[in-house]
């Protein structure tokens, strides 16, 4: 028997048995394997057995860390080896159970069955059940009604939180159409949010629920923006909570976009008159804490709304034959050479006119309504132009005469640069592009102007006649003028710059001299010599510096990452951590409540993976979880940042990293413990970096000096050996 059990204990587990501790209350742990080709149902029996405990339907297996999920047919084969399973009544009997307590009469029971529920809700299975039950419903109606109780019940508050935290998650899971909501429970959600004082925790969630359904539902979205004041919205964003801000701000959002394109002008004239970005700026921006990520979504998110009400001008063709338009163009000659009074003769003016068309730059000076027929920028240019003229009438009329007075060859068309430049900043901004997710790109000086965009364009054109002096161009560097231009502001952007004036500041700083020593500066950092010794010492340094980022990643993996688990809504995210062991032998993670603060021990983190049973690391769409989620793959940014690692028998560990950079450093560090090569974007930067720096300090004292194609030649020997160093 013996002989048995030892010839047993060295064989290999078969790649469908996983062995696993299951709990229940006031009994020993059974530690048994599962057989993951037998029916859920007949393990299940077993451990009731183990535990003489009948009616096994009852009973269904969860996880007893993390989310503690039901484990179903479905998800069964993320089970893995060492995990600690639970004992637990089933979906649908707990769905009934808290469905019973919900409806019971004591205050005490029925809030400790709201926390529960509110917990419960977030797994598949038990929604599923608790649904099909008509719980939603329960909970609906408890919400309707709640006004009534509202004053002599006590802990009202607390269950009504508990009540819209379940019924929000519930409702993610996209079991019913949120179309189903009755009007009563949408004026109630709507009371809340209307309230002038309403407790936080019920305030945030009923924000939440209506950014849920103007987004989810076309009719439930006119719905709300009936009920729903943008007054109350905006007072909402005066408080000192960042997160009522946040809810406020995207529910702002959703109802902006899905505004119908012919209202969305008038959206915005309301938003305006309440002060929405004076108040943005005074409570969220200029606040001295820090804007937190949501929060820099949701003004990233507004700016781009906001920026996408020009599309329409961008995208409108100029008709030369329209009067009305024309005039604007006649507007622009008599501020630039105040011609009031027209000389007499059409023939005489006409050719005075095609004169200051041609001194104001257009291409076509006969026809200038021909310079605003492409689109884009379209009709946006004029407008632009119009701005300026009359706003900043002095800087116009500046620029128009001083280029007038140039020579023929260096004047600076200003019609075509106007023109070109509106262009340019619609491709900068991507005007007529919708958000992307995950992206906190917002520029904080665009909230401290009501004409944001025209003063950009404003301060960018002096910036163009400016460049055009400092590089004393002529009409044939026109696009190199362009390219240098938008260098310039691009590079200004990136200092995200707190005002206009700012940004007049880092553009003053960024001159055409300055742009080309910075691109010298770039260009050297990354200059590829081409004689052979320089050649012959960069093959011989790449090797230790590939080496010395490999010893980097895998530093890196050993500290460990949290990576969010995906869901449906971006507030409320799961957390996990991974991390690579000492030895480099074994991946170490697990599932956290929240996302840490530091490095995780090793002791919290119970499942593990040998190195040695890695067989490949995929990205991108090739990843098992992208596959899965059909909605997933419409997110580019969800894509990007995806990985997974699969490992023997078939199996595979999914990863969303929270940036680029963490993506990088996994990808790459799996890589190298798997031998394999290295061939992410901050590999080939960091090679590009390290090298560089070697060679110039391997190369320091050779600066100014031209190196030679060939070694020079080995001298001959000396007369003599009989020398030493007295280094005494």
């Amino acid at each position: 028997m013996a002989c048995v059990l030892a010839v047993r204990a060295v064989m290999p587990p078969a790649s469908d048995i996983v062995k696993v501790a299951i709990e229940w209350p006031g009994a020993n742990a059974q530690l048994i394997e599962i057989d993951q080709k037998k029916p859920l149902a007949s393990i299940v029996r077993e451990v009731c057995d183990g535990w003489s405990l009948s009616g096994s339907e009852q009973f269904a297996l969860r996880y007893a860390e993390g989310p503690q999920l039901y484990i179903t047919e479905q998800n069964r084969g993320d089970i893995k080896n060492g995990s600690i399973l639970r004992l637990a009544i089933s979906p649908m009997r707990a769905a009934r159970q808290l469905l019973e307590r919900i409806q019971s009469h004591g205050i005490d029971a029925r809030l400790e069955a709201l926390k529960e529920l509110a917990k419960l809700s977030a797994d598949p299975s038990f929604a599923t059940e608790f649904i099909n039950m008509e719980g939603l419903a329960t909970l609906a109606r408890l919400v309707e009604s709640g006004t009534q109780y509202e004053s002599y019940i006590p802990l009202f508050g607390e269950m009504l939180a508990f009540t819209l935290t379940a019924f929000l998650e519930l409702m993610d899971h996209g079991i019913i159409s949120w179309d189903l909501i009755s009007v009563s429970f949408i004026k109630q959600i709507a009371a809340y949010v209307n309230q002038p004082m309403v407790d936080v925790s019920i305030l945030q969630r009923s924000l939440a629920i209506l950014e849920s359904m103007v987004l989810n539902s076309h009719s439930l979205y006119q719905r709300v923006a009936q009920e729903t004041t943008v007054t109350q919205l905006i007072t909402h964003l005066q408080v000192s909570n960042q997160e009522i801000q946040t809810y406020a701000i995207a529910l702002i959002n959703a109802l902006f976009l899905k505004t119908p394109e012919d209202r969305r002008q008038e959206m915005a004239s309301t938003l305006a008159q309440k002060h929405l970005r004076g108040i943005i700026l005074n409570h969220i921006i200029r606040v001295n804490r820090p804007v937190k990520a949501e929060m820099a979504h949701q003004l990233y998110v507004l700016q781009v709304l906001t920026f996408n009400l020009l599309e329409e001008r961008m995208m409108t063709k100029m008709d030369p034959n329209d009067q009305t338009q024309r005039d604007i163009i006649f507007e622009l000659r008599r501020i630039a050479f105040d011609g009031d009074s027209d000389p007499s003769g059409t023939e005489k003016r006409k050719a005075i006119y095609i004169k200051d068309y041609k001194m104001l730059g257009f291409t076509n000076p006969v026809n200038p309504a021909i310079d605003f027929t492409q689109t884009p920028p379209g009709m946006l240019a004029l407008d632009n132009m119009l701005y300026l003229a009359k706003v900043h009438q002095d800087t116009y009329i500046r620029i128009v005469l001083e280029n007038c007075s140039r020579e023929d060859k260096h004047e600076c068309p200003f019609g075509r640069s106007a023109i070109e430049l509106t262009r340019m900043l619609c491709d900068i901004l991507q005007v007529g592009e919708l958000p992307n997710e995950g992206c906190n790109d917002f520029h904080p000086m665009f909230f401290t102007h009501e004409r944001a965009w025209e003063e950009f364009f404003c301060v960018c054109i002096q910036l163009l006649n400016k460049t055009w002096k400092e590089m004393r161009a002529t009409a044939e560097d026109f696009n190199k003028v362009m390219t240098v231009v938008r260098e310039q502001i691009t590079r200004a952007l990136a200092m995200k710059p707190p005002s206009l004036e700012q940004l007049r500041v880092k553009l003053r700083s960024l001159s055409y001299s300055e742009v080309l020593r910075l691109r010298q500066s770039e260009r050297m950092s990354q200059d590829d010599f081409q004689s052979p010794p320089i050649i012959d010492l960069r093959e011989r340094i790449q090797p230790e510096i590939l080496e010395l980022i490999k010893q980097q990643r895998l530093s890196r993996l050993c500290e460990g990452s949290c990576f969010r688990k995906l869901g449906n809504r971006r507030r409320q995210e799961k957390f996990w951590f991974c991390r690579l062991s000492l030895n480099h032998k074994v991946l170490h993670y697990g599932d956290l409540d929240e996302s840490p603060q530091g490095e995780v021990p090793f002791e919290l983190l119970t499942d593990t993976i040998p190195v040695s049973d890695i067989k490949a690391v995929l990205t991108g769409k090739d990843c098992p979880h992208m596959k899965e989620k059909s909605a997933l793959k419409q997110n580019k940014e969800v894509l990007e940042l995806a990985f997974s690692i699969l490992y023997d028998p078939d199996e595979a560990l999914n990863f969303v990293a929270t940036n680029k950079y963490e993506y990088c450093i996994w990808t790459d560090g799996v890589s190298a413990l798997l031998g394999k090569e290295l061939g992410s974007d901050l590999t080939r930067s960091d090679l590009d970096t390290l090298m560089s720096m070697e060679m110039k300090l391997r190369l320091l004292d050779l600066e100014n000096i031209a190196i030679p194609e060939a070694p020079p030649p080995v001298p001959k020997e000396p007369s003599t050996y009989n020398f030493t160093y007295n280094y005494g």
